[in-house]
């Protein structure tokens, strides 16, 4: 294994410049994409080489369940230092596994409460409209997936505002944005250097949405407009962890609204930041795989030499 085996815990650092630079220079909906898929990879691999040290660590723990022979010199001599970094290992993997359930529970908790508070409702269309003077409007996924928005946040815009604010959450529901916030904020349980690449993906869903807000409604200052008065009356709490209309770095949001729409490049151009950026990130990612994967069987092939017949 050697150093391999930690390669995969560094190299979410080459994702961190395509992050701010994929929100600028990207389309949002190829952005978010490419950003999950890059910090579900790095985060996978990272978890997998975590894992294959907590083996190694384990192995020395006294009264351990795991063959005599794995504790042998030749095991530990795979990993170096191990007598620190294998025992390491199972604390921050502990640590992980709490983190990513946590997220999970309470994911599936706020799913929970907001699916209970509809199903007292007799009203089954699109848009559930709760009787709350607090300004706040979310796409809630599901069979079918509905529209919650608020009297508060109803009375605050005009009716074209109102058409700006269901088309922005449609298009959440249908990009099912849901999944990739719940993924990267996984993402970012697993390996802390993935945090960055969750605000990103967060702004990234809610530009994808904008765009999509501003094509059905035609105007993109009316869409703007939305989005700055929703923000502006929006009470602070604590935000669902689900695309809210109100969420994400605002100001930029509006600022790229009133400009011209994004251009839908597959890739950057390579000759850019952005371009060089992703190479980057893309090299990374698969020096990742490659490192875990090399750790896994090297790891292997010790253990199952010194696994007794």
């Amino acid at each position: 294994m050697g150093v391999f085996v930690f390669l995969p815990l560094v190299l979410p650092l080459t994702a961190l410049p395509i992050a701010r630079l994929a929100e600028r220079h990207l389309h949002p909906r190829r952005a978010a994409r490419l950003l999950t898929a890059v910090a579900v990879i790095l985060a996978s691999c990272s978890t997998l080489c975590l894992g294959l040290l907590v083996v190694v660590g384990t192995a020395q723990l006294p009264g351990n369940p795991l063959p005599d022979g794995w504790s042998d010199p030749e095991v530990r001599e795979a990993v170096p230092h191990d007598q620190f970094f294998g025992k390491a290992a199972i604390l921050a993997l502990l640590l992980v596994a709490t983190a990513c359930a946590c997220a999970v529970v309470r994911n599936h908790r706020f799913h929970a409460l907001a699916h209970r508070t509809l199903d007292s409702d007799p009203d089954r269309s699109e848009v559930a409209v709760l009787r709350d003077v607090s300004p706040y409007a979310y796409a809630l996924p599901g069979t079918p997936g509905r529209i919650v928005v608020s009297t508060g946040m109803l009375a605050c815009l005009d009716p074209a505002e109102r058409e700006a604010l269901l088309a922005h959450e449609r298009a959440h529901l249908a990009g099912r944005h849901h999944r990739l916030l719940l993924a990267v904020r996984l993402a970012g349980c697993a390996n802390p250097l993935l945090r960055p690449l969750m605000s990103a993906v967060t702004y990234s869903t809610e530009r994808w949405a904008d765009e999509e807000a501003a094509r059905v409604t035609g105007d993109r200052r009316t869409a703007a407009r939305a989005v700055g008065k929703a923000a502006l009356v929006s009470r602070r709490a604590s935000a669902p962890p689900l695309p809210a209309f109100a969420a994400g770095p605002v100001p930029r949001r509006v600022a790229a609204l009133l400009g011209p729409v994004p251009p839908d490049r597959r890739w950057p151009p390579a000759l850019t930041p952005t371009g060089v950026a992703a190479y980057v990130a893309a090299a990374g990612t698969a020096l990742s795989a490659l490192s875990a994967l090399n750790a896994a069987i090297a790891l292997f092939l010790v253990l199952e030499a010194a696994t007794p017949l």
